[in-house]
This record gives C-alpha cells, sequence and structure tokens, in this order.
C-alpha cells in the first residue's frame, strides 16, 4: 500500500459545525446535495448552512450537470422485448399493447401477422405475452386497467395519455407522475408541458425545465433537443450544442 492510500485511511471524518468527530456512538450523514460535508445532527446542519450555503449550491449544480449531460446507453424507448433490438424513435415502426404493456417493434408484429395468417389463426394475439388483443377502445382499457392495477409504469403513462386526450388532466397528471416516479422518461415529457402550458397544474417554468433535464437524463432526444432550444435561446450556446450532440449520438435527425 503507498503512502497516499496509508494517509486517505487515516483521516478522521468530523462534523462541518461543531467539529465532533465519528465514532462507534456518533454517525456522520453527508450533506446530501453536494456530498461535500457532514454532520453528526440536524441542529448542526441548520447552523452551518449560512457558510455552507454557497459552496454547497456550487457543487450541487456540477454534479447535476454531471449527470445531465451524460451520454445514455440508449433512448427512453429501449429495445423490443422479442428480438431486442432498439426501438426506433419514429413512433409509427411501434406499438404498446395494453395487455401487458410493452413496446413491439413493426418487425415482430409483422412476423406475428404472418405467423398468425399462416396457422390460419382467426383471433389475433399479442405477441409476446399471447393474450387475445382487444377489438374495441373498452376492451383495450379494460386490459390496461389491469396493467394500472399491477403498478405498471408504461401501463401508468398510457393511461394518463388517454386521460389527457379525454381532457381529464388533473386525472392525466396522477397518472404521469407515478409513471415518471418509476422512471417512465416519456411521463417526464409529459409533465412538462403540463407545468408549461398550465394543464391540469399551475403554468411553472422551473418545474417544466426540471421535468425536461429528467426525461433528456432518461434518453429522451425530444426532451434533449428542447433543453438545447432553451439554451441556445438564452446565450448559453456551449450547453446547447451538448444537448443537440447527445440527441444527435440518440437518432434524433
Amino acid at each position: 500500500m503507498s503512502g497516499g492510500e496509508e494517509s486517505d485511511d487515516k483521516v478522521i471524518m468530523c462534523c462541518a459545525s461543531c467539529g465532533i468527530a465519528a465514532n462507534d456512538d456518533i454517525k456522520l450523514k453527508q450533506c446530501t446535495a453536494c456530498y461535500l460535508v457532514r454532520y453528526c445532527g440536524v441542529k448542526c446542519q441548520k447552523e452551518h448552512r449560512p457558510q455552507h450555503k454557497r459552496e454547497c449550491k456550487k457543487r450541487a449544480a456540477e454534479i447535476r450537470d454531471e449527470l445531465l449531460f451524460k451520454q445514455p446507453e440508449s433512448s427512453h424507448l429501449g429495445d423490443c422485448p422479442i428480438c431486442c433490438l432498439p426501438l426506433p424513435l419514429d413512433g409509427i415502426k411501434s406499438g404498446i399493447n395494453t395487455c401487458c404493456a410493452k413496446t413491439i417493434c413493426i418487425g415482430c408484429n409483422s412476423a406475428n401477422q404472418k405467423r398468425e395468417f399462416q396457422a390460419g389463426q382467426n383471433e389475433h394475439q399479442c405477441p409476446f405475452c399471447r393474450t387475445p388483443l382487444a377489438a374495441t377502445a373498452e376492451g383495450q382499457e379494460l386490459h390496461l386497467m389491469k396493467r394500472v392495477e399491477a403498478n405498471d409504469p408504461f401501463g401508468l403513462f398510457k393511461m394518463g395519455d388517454i386521460c389527457y386526450h379525454r381532457g381529464e388532466h388533473k386525472r392525466s397528471i396522477e397518472y404521469f407522475t407515478s409513471a415518471a416516479g418509476l422512471g417512465v422518461a416519456i411521463s417526464h415529457c409529459a409533465l412538462a408541458n403540463a407545468h408549461q402550458n398550465g394543464e391540469g397544474v399551475e403554468r411553472d417554468e422551473k418545474r417544466a425545465i426540471y421535468h425536461l433535464e429528467e426525461a433528456a437524463i432518461g434518453g429522451h432526444p425530444g426532451a434533449r433537443f428542447n433543453l438545447g432550444a432553451i439554451e441556445w435561446k438564452d446565450s448559453r450556446t456551449d450547453r446547447a450544442v451538448r444537448h443537440y450532440i447527445i440527441a444527435a449520438n440518440l437518432g434524433d435527425d
């Protein structure tokens, strides 16, 4: 072990406010915004806040940017669960089935239809879960509600989308919020639009940008492009270009 490693091991963690050292009886908790300092309790954290506030905000912004400008491995759509190839960004080349809330590429859907035709099968089934496809909108919604009851992320998003197009904006916000909490990037886009336009919630530019950022972090190229446009409008061209490059790498032409 090198001398540097030995010195690192001997570093004593202390409360940033009162200076008390961590031991078996005293557990220090990190500032969850910047991770730069530790405190022995809430009282010390509050007392030290005026001294720490500026440094904390600066480091928290740096951490946020590190996350925001990291190139996602794939788009928010992920892969087709059947062929395991990346789902195309063009929405007409894939579709979500309400029975299992899985998004299937057009190739796998076509292959399933061909198989059914060759087998003389009259009843169409989902190519993923083999559930008979509902022939009516009411039947599709019944299937979808089962996914909602199972807390399926994409089922929640799809139900939110249905409610939105019915004009039930407040109800759609509940579904979008639940889906976003489960990591559905496109739900963050829907929430960004809601806060931007005041549909189901009060208009709030900061919340709209927050949800756009969360969607971009989740690999949504459209949200990434919109962030670039906002940065460009505010003359932060270096940040705008970084957003555009990430969107282009995700396949957004």
